[in-house]
């Protein structure tokens, strides 16, 4: 069973953060936690009557937003059992933590169940990878979460495959029997649990924190990268969770990648309002590195256009691991100032920095249907138009596109409006802090377990239906 603490965990003195980068997000974060000295009650007056006539707006906005309401007692799509698993499937591995990467250790960006290390209020450096942790911890908590496996409508499987698989990547000393160890005893220790016996897995389900290709190694050799886990045996039933899907296999479903901001109750709405009135100084924005390996690599493409934009775009460029310390802040502080952010294809299909975009309030532009939609259905409304810009990568690349042409030319109205349904989606697409939840609204994990058990109960309502009518056949040809 997970710890309900992270006193296994070597903790590290927090690092002071980089002024440069983090002075604009930081004031942003900070201005909900201090509180400003009044110089004039006019002033008062006035900002008081302003922010209430803002979040007034917002509200009105979010009536239309697809949230998922949390009611406290209502489990009408059933109930999850968690399996208390031998502890060599979560619990080592992060008291691990040291030797989980070959280049560094892992203890601080597993920290906070997952969150990582706090840098200000709502504000971790958290890793795009930890999203087992934050599922296990929140799980374990969960309203719907029952004691009785006979009475549970789901299984959750809390096995941590992306960090017993990531160990094993990177070095050319493991072989892929290395990377398989921890799975293929997973599997044989779930084979013999009674729920999984009578359902064959149909029931279960879990979180992998890394992309599915990291598990979908085709081949037994060594050279071929990743773990054969999604093609073992007893994978082949069980729904799971990823933050990156393959939009061929109806049993992977893609989650948000976990981000630096932990969102509580008490400040969604105030994040809500300051990005949807933040005025914005950059039409465009890219946060990445160029891909020198690569020939005529997309990314050197776009920072070219950005170059060329004469001052409405900027650029950060995300080489060295600058834009995976320190939470983001140096992206988030960037696409804060943004209208748009450019989010071409990362080293998958798939960008955590299109996450980060959006909660900063602003809108994404992409390249690759498969980077958003059809990944994150259960997250992102099927109209992308109203929430995203699609541009040909073909004709940015033999130049008869222009970036900044498209969308400067969507109009100040249509910009407004994709930005208020951004900014409306923002709850689904973030992890709330543990335990905090976000105030009678379904964060990224709410949605992602209403959804799993929203399935199970089709399925079991379907197979009735198919049991009733074969008994009918059967007793009419009796």
């Amino acid at each position: 069973m997970l710890p309900t603490s992270d006193l296994t965990i070597k903790k590290k003195p927090p690092k002071p953060l980089s002024p440069n980068t983090t002075k604009a997000l930081l004031q942003s974060l900070q201005s909900y936690y201090t509180s400003a000295r009044t110089r004039s009650c006019l002033v008062l007056s006035v900002l008081l009557f302003q922010f209430f006539l803002l979040l007034s707006v917002l509200s009105s906005s979010l009536r239309r937003q697809p949230t998922l309401p949390i009611s406290s007692s209502s489990c009408s799509s059933g109930t999850v059992y968690v399996y208390d698993l031998p502890p060599m499937f979560n619990s080592d591995l992060i008291n691990d933590c040291d030797s989980l990467n070959p280049w560094n250790s892992r203890c601080d960006a597993l920290s906070n169940s997952g969150f990582g290390r706090r840098l200000r209020p709502s504000w971790y450096a958290t890793d795009q990878f930890a999203a087992e942790l934050i599922f296990h911890r929140r799980i374990l908590h969960h309203r719907c979460r029952t004691s009785d496996p006979s009475s549970a409508s789901a299984f959750y499987i809390p096995f941590y495959a992306g960090l017993a698989v990531g160990k094993y990547l990177w070095s050319s000393n493991h072989t892929s029997r290395d990377r398989d160890f921890h799975c293929e005893k997973l599997l044989r220790w779930v084979s013999h649990q009674e729920p999984y016996r009578r359902s064959d897995g149909w029931d279960h389900f879990i979180m992998l924190g890394r992309i599915t290709w990291d598990f979908r190694r085709s081949r037994s050799g060594n050279s071929d990268w990743g773990s054969s886990f999604l093609y073992m045996p007893g994978m082949s039933n069980v729904t799971r969770l990823l933050i990156e899907r393959n939009p061929w296999d109806p049993l992977d479903v893609g989650v948000p990648y976990p981000t630096g901001i932990g969102i509580r109750s008490l400040d969604r709405l105030h994040w809500q309002a300051h990005i949807l009135s933040k005025r914005r100084s950059t039409l465009f924005a890219f946060a990445g590195a160029t891909r020198s390996t690569i020939k005529n690599d997309f990314r050197g493409v776009l920072l070219q256009q950005c170059e060329a934009a004469e001052g409405r775009c900027r650029a950060v460029d995300c080489g060295g691991r600058r834009c995976t310390k320190s939470g983001a802040a140096a992206a988030v502080e960037l696409f804060l100032d943004s209208e748009f952010c450019l989010q071409p294809r990362g080293d998958s299909f798939t960008r955590r920095s299109m996450f980060d975009c959006m909660i900063a309030g602003a809108v994404p532009v992409f390249f690759w249907r498969r980077t958003a939609y059809t990944q994150y259905e259960w997250f992102l409304p099927g109209e992308g138009e109203s929430w995203s810009v699609f541009i040909d990568r073909r004709e940015v690349k033999n130049g008869t596109g222009s970036v900044r042409e498209v969308l400067e030319g969507l109009g100040e109205e249509r910009v407004r409006k994709m930005r208020e349904r951004v900014v409306e989606l923002l709850p689904r697409l973030v992890y709330a802090e543990p335990e905090m939840g976000l105030g009678g609204v379904g964060d990224a994990f709410d949605v992602a377990v209403e959804g799993v058990l929203k399935r199970f109960r089709r399925r079991r309502l379907q197979r009735q239906e198919e049991e009733g009518k074969e008994e009918e056949e059967a007793a009419e040809e009796g």
